[in-house]
């Protein structure tokens, strides 16, 4: 059944994540977990389990792995009633290998994907219906040779039906060229209301700066709000008002870094969708804090789990711990 009234639509790529069994190198690693992963569907969870309606649309194959991203999905409450299923190309997988120190290597199987096929003509403006917010990122441009055209009309489309667009550049060097990386994702920057780049995207894009003059010159390209991850030093988030730093939370075991920056933009976008209204003329410098502090501790959260998606919290246990409740555990 579909939902037809949602706060957040979803566009991207979901795959299936292997993942060695006892953390070893892939080639000597027997045993494998599997599990969802993909950008986009990762936002569209943590959102939910932070009680905001949300909406997946993406392209799998007809397969066992396509699936398990649906039954995956709609068990998280995701809406995949506008999902595709395509009976001549696979489902994407991927595969993290930890056999190094710091974030693990990934290795992706995704060329000539389900969704690598996703062209203009096939994006559809019922998908948009009943919803008050698009988020998109900039891996799905990169899937193929049409995907780019087709996330930009989706974006568009977006505009005019009077939705707010948020953009994650989700910088994947693997994808594509840097040079064809650096120009469609500054193409994409004037048709969204929130950019959320990292420092390190920020200077991908735009080359060495100072944090508040990434943040001047992404406001002038067109966006009205900029919230740029600063990894371990929190956060920063600019309106043509000012900006407002918010602070870290300390990560007592890092695990795995992947996902964090989509646990980030749900937990800044599951507050910001209550001030829509507002974002047009500069949101506030207490709302956007408030944000930006409940994004830091999602994306703190995240690195301590395996797995992309499995450690995002409810918004009970969000509140418990910025309120500084202890949980009854036993």
């Amino acid at each position: 059944m579909r939902n037809n009234q949602v706060d957040v639509v979803t566009l991207g790529e979901s795959m299936i994540l292997f993942q060695s069994y006892n953390q070893g190198a892939l080639q000597y690693e027997p045993l494998f977990t599997k599990s969802l992963a993909g950008a986009e569907s990762n936002v569209a969870i943590g959102l939910s389990r932070l009680e905001k309606s949300t909406r997946w649309i993406g392209r799998l194959g007809h397969d066992p792995f396509g699936d398990l991203v649906l039954t995956t999905l709609s068990g998280q409450g995701v809406d995949t009633s506008y999902a595709v299923r395509d009976a001549e190309a696979p489902t994407a997988v991927y595969f993290k290998d930890f056999k190094r120190y710091g974030d693990p290597a990934v290795y992706y199987y995704r060329k000539g994907s389900a969704a690598s096929r996703l062209t203009p003509e096939m994006i559809d403006v019922s998908w948009l219906e009943g919803a008050s917010h698009l988020h998109v990122t900039g891996i799905t441009p990169a899937l193929g040779e049409q995907t780019a055209a087709a996330t930009r009309k989706l974006m568009e489309l977006a505009r005019k039906q009077g939705l707010t667009v948020s953009f994650d550049p989700n910088l994947r060097r693997k994808l594509w060229s840097e040079e064809l990386a650096r120009e469609t994702l500054l193409s994409l920057i004037p048709l969204c209301d929130i950019f959320m780049p990292g420092d390190e995207e920020a200077e991908f894009l735009l080359g060495e700066m100072e944090i508040e003059a990434y943040g001047e010159a992404f406001l002038d390209m067109g966006p009205k709000l900029v919230a740029m991850k600063l990894g371990a030093e929190g956060s920063i988030g600019f309106t043509q008002k000012g900006f407002v730093r918010a602070e870290p939370f300390a990560v007592d075991r890092l695990i795995d870094t992947v996902g964090a920056g989509d646990a980030f933009a749900s937990g800044l976008l599951s507050v910001l969708l209550d001030y829509r209204e507002q974002i047009e003329g500069g949101l506030d410098e207490a709302h956007l804090h408030e944000a930006l502090r409940r994004a830091n501790l999602l994306g703190s959260m995240a690195t301590q789990f395996k797995g992309d998606w499995e450690g995002l919290p409810t918004l009970a246990e969000v509140n418990d711990i910025l309120g500084g409740q202890k949980s009854v555990t036993r």
